[in-house]
């Protein structure tokens, strides 16, 4: 008996309405990365596992996906290895490869050896499926898309403007209303050092983050539970309780940070970022967000998150400066800083609040029956004709009865079928059917493709 066909979990099939969808978004975040000046770039599903470990912790080293030596992937490995069946030991003999992980280390893999021939600054693109171990539930795929966008190669604060200026032409153009919010590693590097807890900063920011959802006499509980001192605590109330525009907020921290260097710094890049972005037409907010943490022992300076304000859902984009990105293959000082739209979720978004235009699902326009051979020879040149004027038309490829193709037609929301028997061929016209309606006309083939290429 035959396997039943299946794939692997946190993997999925996209049919054609679902990929039309896809593109849609895809195409959209393309344009606005080509407008403002990004190239594309691809690199390959697998890279060695000498690129990709120890770049993302012990944590994402154990969610690398790992491809065995092709061949006799045994043959290096001893009898007492395999009795040992120390997994970790063995996996540098018998993998040499795995599948990408991100689209970041890949591309610094790039840049360090592309570096001849690379004008810096470099802005980069790339949109392909990256692959983790993970365990699958809700949201949570092991094989999905990352959109990245990257500048390496200048300090310049403009390239941290020009991503929020993309993230908030991409969702206008999408019709999605969201919510920019910024930070800055320095700001928290600052608070952390201010406070007398510089090896804190994660739990404080943990637990700062849930102020909204179990209160302020909870947030400072949690503090105490991470060994967060009394004195620590106080100094940070300001801090948990700030409200008020950015300008308010930027201000109270500035004063809390007067005797830290870095985190002086950091109010000083985030003040310029919000200053230039005021006179470059944002349409939607963005919102000076301390509790905001990603990646800490990532990003360097700035850090943003994007996240919708109709829908319930996690962020939908996220990135920051990163200072050292190339460091790792032994290039160190080019600085870079990058965002990553989430495909997967931007979709969820989109079909949620019904936003996909309907042209984005380009489906068959006109359908021309198959009567027989005589009948098809006739109708040949005019699908042609139909092709060249920019209309998606198929001819049905057998001659099924008439009701099996008409059925064709509707399953497939096509909106014309085209029918030429004996008179129609007679009078050299064409007869029209609007499935919509049910209307129909003899028309020539040239008033035909005029009709279509109206509606």
């Amino acid at each position: 008996m035959a396997n039943k066909p299946s794939i692997p979990k946190g993997t999925r099939d996209f049919g054609p309405e679902e990929m039309a969808k896809r593109n849609y978004i895809f195409d959209t975040i393309r344009q606005v990365y080509a407008l403002y000046g990004f190239q594309q770039i691809e690199t390959p599903a697998m890279e060695t596992l000498h690129t990709l470990m120890g770049k993302y912790g012990e944590e994402g080293d154990k969610l690398l996906f790992k491809i065995l030596n092709s061949g006799d992937y045994l043959k290096s490995v001893s009898d007492d290895e395999l009795t040992e069946r120390n997994t970790l030991k063995m996996q540098t003999k018998l993998c040499e490869k795995g599948l990408r992980y991100d689209l970041t280390v890949p591309f610094a893999r790039y840049v360090v050896m592309h570096r001849e021939e690379l004008q810096l600054p470099f802005k980069r693109y790339q949109i392909q499926p990256v692959w983790r171990a993970d365990r699958p539930q809700k949201g949570r795929y092991r094989e999905f898309y990352q959109c990245d966008a990257d500048v390496v190669g200048s300090d310049s604060l403009l390239n941290e403007v020009e991503l929020m200026q993309i993230v908030d032409t991409v969702f206008s153009k999408f019709g999605v209303r969201v919510q920019i919010k910024i930070n800055n590693r320095k700001i928290l590097t600052g608070i952390a050092e201010v406070i007398g807890e510089k090896d804190k900063i994660v739990d404080i920011t943990v637990a700062i983050d849930k102020l909204d959802k179990i209160g302020l006499d909870n947030v400072n509980a949690e503090l105490r539970e991470n060994n967060i001192s009394e004195e620590a605590i106080e100094k940070l109330q300001p801090v948990i309780k700030l409200e008020g525009t950015n300008e308010e907020k930027l201000a109270v921290i500035a004063e809390l940070l007067k005797d830290s260097e870095t985190g002086l710094k950091g109010v000083e890049e985030t003040r310029f970022i919000l200053d230039m972005l005021k006179t470059s037409g944002l349409k939607n907010e963005i919102q000076f967000d301390l509790t905001l943490a990603r990646g800490l022992n990532y990003y360097t300076g700035a850090i943003f998150e994007v996240k919708a304000l109709d829908v319930q859902i996690g962020s939908i984009t996220g990135g920051g400066r990163y200072d050292n990105l190339t460091g790792i293959f032994g290039m160190p000082g080019l600085s870079g800083v990058g965002i990553s739209f989430g495909a997967d979720r931007i979709y969820d978004v989109l079909n949620a609040l019904d936003l996909y235009p309907k042209e984005s699902v380009q489906g068959t326009q006109l359908l021309f029956i198959n009567f027989g051979e005589k009948e098809t020879a006739y109708c040949m040149p005019i699908i042609a004709a139909a092709r060249q004027a920019g209309i998606r038309a198929e001819m049905y490829p057998d001659n099924a009865k008439m009701k099996k193709q008409m059925s064709y037609a509707n399953a497939k929301s096509i909106g014309f079928v085209a029918l030429a028997g004996e008179s129609e061929i007679e009078a050299d016209k064409i007869t029209l059917k609007d499935m919509a309606t049910g209307n129909q006309q003899l028309v020539t083939a040239e008033e035909m493709i005029c009709f279509i290429m109206q509606r």
